[in-house]
């Protein structure tokens, strides 16, 4: 089994800044990618942030290029979210994911993840 721990998630204000961490554990022989997703409230999961293990591409949502950092520690199988300018649209439970297989494009699709975590909720106060 494959197992993903979030950590770092909790109640900021406006304006502050969170950093998201994800390590992966278990049956887990090879990562093509690392994912975030959030899902806000009432509605559907999106995209976040993705980061390609070997050669460390990086690729954003636009609602949160220039403010969120994603990077990896390819020794640890740990993924970061760092999130800066927090905004309270940012309010949503945050999801990694692991690409374990390899899959054409970019990894912005959680079609082409297959490890996900249990989530940590980010709130953002106004």
């Amino acid at each position: 089994q494959v197992q993903l721990v979030e950590s770092g998630g909790g109640l900021v204000q406006a304006g502050e800044s969170l950093r998201l961490s994800c390590a992966a554990s278990g049956r887990l022989f090879s990562i093509y990618a690392m994912g975030w997703f959030r899902q806000p409230p009432g509605k559907e999961r999106e995209f976040v942030a993705a980061i390609r293990w070997s050669g460390g591409s990086t690729y954003y949502a636009d609602s949160v290029k220039g403010r969120h950092t994603i990077s990896r520690d390819n020794a640890k199988n740990t993924v970061y979210l760092q999130m800066n300018s927090l905004k309270p649209e940012d309010t949503a439970g945050y999801y990694c994911a692991v690409q374990a297989s390899l899959r054409p494009g970019v990894p912005d699709r959680g079609g082409k993840y297959d490890y996900w975590g249990q989530g940590t909720q980010v709130t953002v106060s106004s």
